[in-house]
């Protein structure tokens, strides 16, 4: 047995007073007891001065790719080595970032249910969605998830049920990372949206739905989704979401992953956006400093209006989008205004949930997966300790930091 301690503790749902020590036993939390507690006989130590607390969810990546420009644009043409050497190296960096979970919401040829199923050590565990169901020319369709009509759609369900994804992501919206696609409109007619939802929940999967305009969002809602990812609300010449879309999706249940996270040190050093990026704030009629300041402000209206929100970062997609980079999607949402520990529950116990995941991990609870962090500093004081990980347990086994 080996024991985690640290004076200060967060277990997914509340600050501990007075700290807490973690006991593990294999890849086990064997008892969650107080800082000063007396430790069984053989029980290893380590103190940290800083917080522990469950390992962490990044509920929106893209395993497939390392976040340079045009590198998930490549993946539809990678040979499945590359795809598994790009899908570990990411890994790896999401495990030094104190991310014991993540969530793949786009890969290709489902390489990234082979890494779930191989499970190895001191990598964090998966949930994968394999290729996003998109239109024909939509957004992300080279990674070959394109279909056209309710048949095609249907096939693609079952091959995604076949191949025994945990979850299935569908592009409501086009994308800010596929030329052609109509980033302030919608994907599908309503009839074959709701086919998507219809027969994913058929077979007991839940559905994300990617949106980035206010049309998307509407579209996904009446279609009937389970979560909404990015919750943008683009419209022709600015960004808008009413109060009543925000009233539909805390009716609905929704769970919406803002996927917030955006690396503004990477942004001050690129030269310029992607043509695409380039092209979606000229239709938005917004700049990206701009872009980001309003998606702030809707992302404290969702707490206002008790919608549910999850934290991802769509980590791999874009320079700005690195892996490894939940705590900048953490620092965001406290700038919208959650509190701290609201704001960790979002990427611990929430997420977990989320991801139907609550009995195996997300919670320091004895019982559950051994996925424990600490970090240097006090959380209570804020999120900026999130960006220095001390120890990293993912399933009882070390991360390499």
């Amino acid at each position: 047995m080996h024991a985690v301690r640290a004076p200060v503790a967060f277990d997914g749902s509340r600050f501990l007073p007075g700290g807490a020590t973690v006991l593990v036993d294999g890849d086990r939390i064997a008892g969650v007891e107080g800082f000063g507690c007396e430790l069984p006989d053989g029980c290893t130590l380590a103190a940290y001065d800083g917080t522990l607390l469950p390992g962490l969810f990044d509920a929106h990546t893209h395993l497939v790719s390392d976040g340079s420009i045009g590198s998930l644009e490549a993946a539809g043409t990678a040979s499945d080595e590359e795809l598994d050497a790009a899908i570990e190296r990411s890994l790896r960096t999401q495990a030094r970032a104190g991310v014991t979970t993540v969530r793949d919401l786009g890969d290709r040829r489902y390489r990234t249910l082979v890494a779930r199923d191989r499970a190895a050590p001191g990598l964090p565990r998966i949930v994968a969605a394999g290729p996003p169901v998109t239109v024909p020319d939509g957004h992300c369709h080279y990674l070959g998830g394109a279909v056209s009509g309710p048949a095609e759609i249907r096939v693609a369900l079952a091959e995604r049920r076949d191949r025994s994804v945990d979850v299935v992501k569908v592009m409501a919206s086009g994308g800010m990372l596929t030329i052609g696609s109509d980033v302030l409109g919608v994907q599908f007619s309503p009839e074959d949206l709701r086919t998507v939802v219809d027969v994913a929940h058929e077979s007991g999967l839940a559905v994300l739905a990617h949106s980035h305009s206010l049309g998307g969002i509407e579209h996904a809602l009446t279609a009937g989704v389970d979560g909404i990812e990015h919750f943008t609300g683009l419209v022709n010449g600015g960004l808008e979401v009413p109060d009543a879309t925000l009233g539909r999706a805390a009716a609905a249940g929704v769970v919406v992953d803002p996927t917030l996270g955006f690396d503004w040190d990477v942004w001050d050093q690129m030269p310029a956006p992607p043509p695409q990026i380039q092209e979606a704030m000229r239709l938005s009629g917004l700049d990206v400093e701009t872009m980001q300041a309003a998606r702030l402000e809707v992302v404290g209206r969702l707490r206002d209006h008790g919608v549910r929100v999850v934290s991802g970062v769509d980590s791999g997609a874009a320079p700005t989008k690195p892996h490894g980079g939940i705590a900048l999607a953490l620092r965001d949402l406290v700038a919208a205004g959650y509190p701290m520990s609201e704001a960790l529950t979002t990427a611990t116990s929430l997420a977990a949930e989320a991801c139907g995941l609550a009995d195996v991990t997300g919670s320091l609870q004895p019982g559950l997966a051994a996925d424990v962090l600490a970090v240097d500093g006090d959380l209570r004081d804020g999120p900026d300790a999130l960006g220095v990980p001390v120890a990293v347990l993912v399933r009882g086994v070390s991360a390499e930091l």
